[in-house]
């Protein structure tokens, strides 16, 4: 018994290990791999995807038009209307002189013209079964026909950059991800040196009070901002975590760890040129600067004619299939529409295709000086966090200088210990507008990136 029950303890314990990688994040996860789950994975790039596979399809729809449109057409009745019945034999070429009342006429009677033939009033019922094939085919629209296929063509086109727009913000919040755990390693980092400091000097002013040197509110007032350091250490601990659910969520995987890298980002190269080519949101404007031209051509085609052809092939009979090709006839046609006049309406939606297109021509204006002038804008702030980001680093390595030398003089009895605190809470401060300055500086690097449409890591 015992024996059985340890086997079963084991199996269980064996599939609980089995299972543990089914639960455990991703460790030590890279850059380039996170882009790569990001496209696999992330659900709106999902959705994006498929409202560019349905654009597509509405296309394919719009081209269709070009070819016709060819239906089978079954009907099954059953009638004994007089007028129904006649025209079910003629359809199924069985009509008789009979039927109109051939064999009640009496040349002899005078009034035979007046005679109700009651063969043809009152037939008997009659099933009637009608298969038909139909084609229909345009063959000169005015051009709106292939206008309209370009346009939806063009609205597919459209949905591809919406989603290499939606792409690119996802990248640009991935490696914002992977760049602030980064940075908030480093901070915590630091902050567990400074956590260090404080408690060496916590056992310094301790020693000292012991020896009579020192006051219990020097320790109490060191204490204070031990436990305020250590607050803002578990806030960036805090801050992390978030940052790791973010990742998780981006990229539809659960992470644990990334592989660390540089917290400051590299700014990518930038001309107008670049700029034009590359960007979407100006790669956009240029297309719907091309789909209003297409929209104007669909208004001018309501100035002219439209031809279309039809064929038509099928039989008839009281029995369903019943000697098809004895019974079988055929139709077809052509057939011209131009309308003359519509009260003015085809002309001014005309002219309103055609002040629509001026006006995407000035948007297209617009969106090159605009996105030119924020690029600009992004390269010169960036360039000024830089000289941030370097001034307090300076400032930070100074600040630890000063500290160490005010915790000596303290210990020589030259300076209160808050004056030494006072120096210790500087290089907080330092430290804390170094790691916000980092950050604001990557933000403006992954929105220029953004801008150029780059993936560059």
């Amino acid at each position: 018994m015992l024996y059985l029950l340890g086997v079963l303890m084991m199996k269980k314990y064996l599939i609980f290990l089995l299972a543990l990688p089914l639960f455990a994040g991703l460790e030590n996860l890279q850059l380039q791999q996170a882009l790569e789950l990001l496209k696999e994975n992330n659900l709106e790039l999902k959705v994006s995807r498929f409202e560019a596979q349905m654009k597509d399809y509405e296309a394919k729809a719009a081209k269709g038009h070009h070819f016709g449109k060819l239906d089978v057409t079954v009907s099954g009745m059953r009638s004994n209307d007089a007028g129904n019945v006649f025209g079910f034999k003629l359809a199924s070429r069985e009509a008789t002189f009979g039927d109109f009342g051939a064999g009640e006429f009496d040349p002899t009677n005078p009034n035979v013209l007046s005679v109700q033939p009651y063969n043809l009033n009152y037939p008997e019922d009659r099933n009637h079964f009608q298969t038909k094939i139909s084609y229909m085919l345009p063959l000169y629209t005015g051009g709106k026909l292939t206008e309209y296929g370009r346009i939806t063509e063009s609205m597919h086109e459209m949905s591809l950059f919406d989603a290499k727009q939606l792409l690119n913000e996802k990248i640009f919040q991935t490696k914002k991800a992977f760049y602030d755990i980064s940075l908030v390693e480093n901070y915590i980092s630091n902050l567990s040196k400074i956590l260090q400091n404080i408690k060496r000097l916590e056992n310094i002013v301790d020693t000292m009070r012991t020896e009579g040197y020192a006051q219990n509110i020097d320790l109490l007032e060191v204490q204070a901002r031990k436990a305020e350091a250590l607050s803002m250490y578990n806030q960036a601990k805090l801050n992390r975590e978030l940052a790791y659910q973010f990742l998780s969520f981006l990229l539809n995987r659960n992470v644990s760890s990334i592989k660390k890298i540089s917290d400051i980002a590299p700014i990518p190269t930038v001309s107008q040129e670049k700029l034009e080519a590359k960007n979407i949101d100006i790669q956009k404007a240029l297309l719907g600067e091309k789909i209003a031209d297409m929209a104007v051509g669909v208004e001018e085609a309501n100035f002219l004619p439209t031809v279309g052809a039809f064929a038509e092939y099928g039989s008839a009979d009281d029995k369903f299939l019943n000697e098809f090709e004895q019974k079988d006839s055929y139709t077809v046609g052509v057939q011209l529409t131009w309308n003359l006049f519509a009260g003015g309406t085809d002309y001014a939606n005309l002219e309103k295709a055609k002040v629509n297109r001026m006006k995407i021509q000035s948007q297209v204006a617009l969106a090159k000086s605009g996105i030119s002038l924020k690029a600009k804008k992004l390269v010169t702030e960036i360039k000024s966090k830089d000289a941030d980001v370097r001034s307090y680093q300076k400032q930070l390595e100074f600040a630890r200088k000063v500290y160490e030398n005010y915790q000596g003089r303290y210990q020589e009895g030259m300076v209160s210990i808050s004056d030494v605190l006072i120096k210790q809470s500087k290089e907080l401060e330092i430290l804390l507008k170094l790691l916000t300055a980092k950050n604001e500086r990557n933000t403006k690097v992954f929105e220029l990136n953004s801008l150029l449409n780059s993936s560059d890591i």
